[in-house]
């Protein structure tokens, strides 16, 4: 076989081997990548009514967060001065605000807080004008103090408390009149895995002197969450209400121990 004949060959026999890879590649399949677990299915978002939140509050950290972190313990009387603008914008705001119904019983406390938070404002104003820079500085931290009391009043005090009165605002607000015995008894099922979180959760270090009469408190009110239970299997209304009001009561019992 000539030179020209064998070189000619090998070309047609590459040219073949080529597209025999090219067709393979287009028929193959791409390997799947790895999945993901499934991820465990979540509770259904709150509505606002049940978030225990007041976004304007929320909002007014933004400014206070320099101002207690940054400005204040670096006496920047500049910067503190400067401040005030936004912090007339975000009382306007917070005065106007309104609570969620989750926290409707908490009124009292928090348009008392709002007050002092208000006459803070106010000494902040007049401290600017002032041009005196120590009343600043005193206006300043008790701006910041009003604040976090503020806070104070809508912010649990455990987390796993909040997420159990999530549950119960629900049932006592929205289930019961009319009495939805499916919805209720959904609810109380919930409501028994938030209590076993519940009695896991240990409070923070300046709350531990309380410790003991949480602990008592929660028991009541674990014990009353299994009595509401087991009304539901007779479906007599009047003994549901009556174990579900009772709960409630327990409920209300464990909050004040905090206040």
């Amino acid at each position: 076989m000539s030179r020209c004949l064998r070189l000619t060959c090998l070309t047609l026999i590459g040219l073949c081997l080529v597209s025999a890879s090219f067709a393979t590649a287009q028929t193959v399949k791409p390997t799947a990548t790895a999945t993901k677990p499934a991820a465990q299915a979540t509770q259904p978002a709150r509505s606002a009514d049940a978030t225990p939140s007041v976004p304007a509050l929320d909002a007014m950290h933004e400014v206070i967060l320099p101002m207690w972190h940054d400005a204040w313990p670096t006496k920047n009387y500049k910067a503190l001065a400067s401040m005030l603008p936004d912090v007339e914008k975000h009382l306007a705001a917070i005065s106007k605000a309104e609570l969620p119904g989750i926290l409707r019983e908490k009124n009292p406390q928090w348009f008392a807080g709002l007050s002092d938070l208000n006459k803070a404002g106010a000494d902040y104003k007049a401290a600017v004008a002032s041009g005196k820079n120590e009343d600043l500085l005193k206006a300043a931290e008790a701006l910041h103090m009003q604040y976090e009391k503020l806070v104070r009043v809508i912010k649990p005090v455990l987390p796993e408390l909040d997420d159990f009165h999530g549950t119960l605002y629900v049932l006592y607000h929205t289930q019961i009149d009319p009495l939805v015995l499916a919805k209720v008894t959904a609810s109380v099922e919930t409501l028994k895995v938030k209590m076993a979180a519940l009695h896991k959760a240990t409070l923070p270090d300046r709350l531990k002197a309380k410790a003991d009469v949480f602990a008592a408190q929660r028991d009541r009110l674990a014990k009353s969450l299994t009595a509401l239970s087991g009304t539901l299997a007779g479906k007599d209304e009047a003994k549901i209400r009556e174990a579900l009001e009772l709960m409630h009561a327990e409920y209300q019992k464990l909050e004040k121990v905090f206040e």
